[in-house]
């Protein structure tokens, strides 16, 4: 999988912002979640970034990068979702919403969308998560991190993570998991936003760290 944050060539500036974004399966549903600041290097540019977006009612999305490509990727495919749902006149899949982004990215491969992605949703087969890298691959999974503060938040998810785990076992398995990311990476902190997906809809929730 390729990593945004090393692409370094592509794009301008050269310091490219940081991150601490899961996502995780759990019997009940899905939790996308990243933390709230925005860095670049050593500057924080914001301590309220949303990098956590909602798809569709059933899906969404949890991203790591730059800002703008995290807005417009998210913009387009809800857009694109919206559309495919009139015409079909039935929700999009959580498979179907991870293979039009690997679409969206995978066409723009010359000029990449700088943003590793996260996919996740509850439909007919149940809570899934995709993980996407900035040229379209897609890998599914049932907890995944990424971003400048994966390393040490997948230590945590490794040490903790159960399949059975119910929604708020798993929420506060992945503040946890943030936390301890923020301890170490610079280029993260500030708060979590969630996005909480079960089979009776989705909710957001924010948390601020002092």
């Amino acid at each position: 999988m390729v990593n945004v944050f090393a692409v370094r060539s592509l794009a301008q500036p050269t310091m490219l912002p940081g991150a601490t974004t899961i996502g995780v399966v759990c019997k009940d549903g899905v939790i996308l979640a990243s933390e709230k600041r925005v860095a670049y290097g050593y500057l924080v540019l914001s301590k309220t970034g949303k990098k956590v977006f909602k798809i569709t009612d059933n899906v969404g999305a949890a991203c790591a990068g730059l800002m703008a490509d995290m807005q417009v990727l998210a913009k387009e495919a809800a857009t694109q979702i919206y559309l495919y749902s009139l015409e079909s006149r039935r929700p999009a899949s959580v498979n179907a919403v991870a293979k039009l982004i690997a679409y969206l990215l995978f066409k723009n491969r010359s000029s990449p969308f700088l943003t590793q992605t996260i996919i996740g949703g509850v439909d007919g087969e149940g809570p899934r998560i995709y993980v996407l890298d900035p040229l379209g691959s897609v890998i599914q999974d049932k907890f995944a991190c990424v971003g400048s503060g994966a390393e040490i938040a997948t230590g945590v998810l490794e040490s903790e993570y159960r399949e059975d785990m119910n929604i708020e076992e798993a929420k506060n398995l992945v503040i946890r998991s943030i936390k301890a990311a923020i301890i170490r990476d610079v280029q993260s902190g500030d708060g979590v936003d969630m996005l909480i997906i079960t089979g009776e809809g989705t909710i957001e929730e924010s948390i601020s760290f002092k």
